[in-house]
């Protein structure tokens, strides 16, 4: 059988039309059936496309220059967009960004766990979809002797120097990375060179409560000691009372990894706090903690309705976390019980518990997988089991000692739609029905989404 061409040469220049988006938001174009895959491309397009790789089932293109625009293609607001990565979705109207993302997860729906037929509702939105994140991790580097600040290009560890602002950041945040770059460099702090391994400062973090306006701000340098420290805190705290904490982490490793393992707090408190719904959280330099609060309670608003608890009811919470939905069930259930497998987690979650005067949670730390058995051993029988895992999905294992416990109702929350697919079908042949899929937009601009799956145990003939 002879070998099908290629209909396109790398480098080759094309007028193409753009008919589809991938779920990483690329435009769709096809020549002779053969998909390019181009960024910043957008259905209902013509646009002239550089062809830069082919492979044999798909290629990549460069986008040149737009011929005719689409009504939903629109200016991005930040200056760096096309340079920076972070966000791969400014370009595109906002009810575009919620509709791409309701697609992606009715695509793998019926792709991987072939239930065309489970309803996915439209993408639960923001009403401003802007200065979301209340936390940012900036690296530190310097140019013509003094320091910058600023996220890497796209693809490579270069700061992009023209960064003063973040839009998807809290404002808070931003006006804290430039006093801190601003201060430590009139008191000649150096910048961490990773490809030297010297140098101070590596990165700067800050947190910042949405509610309470409480920030902390953590300094991550190479060496033990943070060169004119009281200095440094004497002009951040003098200025912004709104600084509740500052913290030093140092990172001696030739690593990515932005923290390391040493934390101390070297002014203020041990925390700062916030509040999703009416519970409140005390976040450390190193708690896990939602990024986007808001839509944080739009997600746990839904999948407690799906739970549909009543106070006789007994919940397990699977990769709790810091027990951010195991508090938001408690309110509801007669007792829940929450498992997550990194023990800082747990302290936090215990310690969250008892800020909220919420008693009726046990948290265990360990694998699901593990936990599940034994606790079915001792003769817990859950009513309603809820699991928000990492991107990998669920452990086998973990599906099926969650299906053997038979509660009547999964509630699954998921950040990897592929993955969520891949298990709903397993569990569907466990004997497990999804009745329905809510997608919700947790980081907007950016290509991820969100989504709480509702599964009821099937009646047995």
């Amino acid at each position: 059988m002879a070998k099908k061409a290629v209909p396109v040469k790398k480098n080759e220049t094309l007028t193409l039309a753009f008919e589809d988006l991938t779920h990483e938001g690329n435009g769709v174009a096809k020549v002779n059936g053969y998909p390019l895959f181009v960024p910043y491309g957008l259905p209902g397009e013509q646009a002239l496309v550089k062809v830069i790789k082919v492979n044999k089932n798909f290629g990549f293109g460069k986008l040149l220059e737009v011929k005719q625009a689409s009504p939903d293609r629109v200016e991005a607001p930040c200056d760096v967009y096309y340079k920076c990565g972070g966000c791969q979705l400014q370009h595109m109207s906002y009810d575009l960004q919620l509709n791409m993302k309701r697609n992606q997860v009715k695509n793998v729906m019926r792709k991987i766990a072939h239930m065309s037929h489970v309803p996915v509702h439209p993408t639960l939105g923001m009403t401003d979809p802007w200065r979301y994140r209340n936390k940012v991790q900036i690296p530190v580097g310097e140019k013509n002797g003094e320091l910058i600040t600023g996220f890497f290009q796209k693809r490579s560890h270069r700061i992009i120097e023209d960064m003063d602002t973040c839009v998807i950041q809290d404002e808070v945040n931003d006006r804290m990375v430039e006093a801190v770059r601003r201060i430590a460099n009139q008191l000649g702090i150096t910048a961490y060179d990773e490809s030297k391994h010297r140098g101070v400062l590596r990165h700067i973090m800050v947190r910042t409560g949405r509610e309470t306006k409480d920030t902390m701000i953590v300094l991550v340098t190479r060496t033990d000691k943070l060169p004119e420290q009281d200095k440094l805190i004497q002009a951040l705290t003098e200025t912004y009372p709104h600084i509740k904490s500052i913290v030093h982490n140092v990172n001696k490793e030739i690593t990515n990894v932005i923290l390391g393992k040493k934390t101390k707090v070297i002014w203020g408190d041990d925390y700062i706090y916030d509040t999703i719904g009416n519970i409140r959280f005390a976040i450390s330099a190193k708690s896990f903690y939602q990024v986007n609060p808001p839509q944080t309670k739009v997600l746990y608003e839904k999948a407690l309705e799906y739970a549909n608890l009543n106070s006789s009811d007994v919940v397990i919470d699977a990769y709790c976390g810091i027990g951010t939905i195991s508090l938001f069930l408690a309110q509801q259930a007669k007792k829940v019980y929450g498992i997550e497998v990194v023990p800082e987690a747990i302290s936090d979650a215990k310690r969250n518990a008892k800020l909220n005067g919420i008693t009726n949670v046990e948290f265990v730390v360990g694998e699901a997988e593990k936990v599940m058995p034994w606790w079915k051993a001792q003769g817990l029988h859950p009513d309603v089991i809820i699991v928000d895992p990492p991107r990998k999905g669920c452990d086998g294992d973990f599906l099926q000692a969650m299906i053997e416990m038979q509660p009547k109702r999964i509630v699954y929350v998921s950040c990897n739609p592929s993955t969520l697919a891949r298990d709903l079908k397993i569990l569907d042949e466990g004997g497990y029905e999804t009745k329905e899929v809510q997608p919700v937009d947790m980081f907007p601009q950016t290509n991820h989404v969100e989504a709480v799956s509702l599964l009821e145990r099937k009646m047995s003939n």
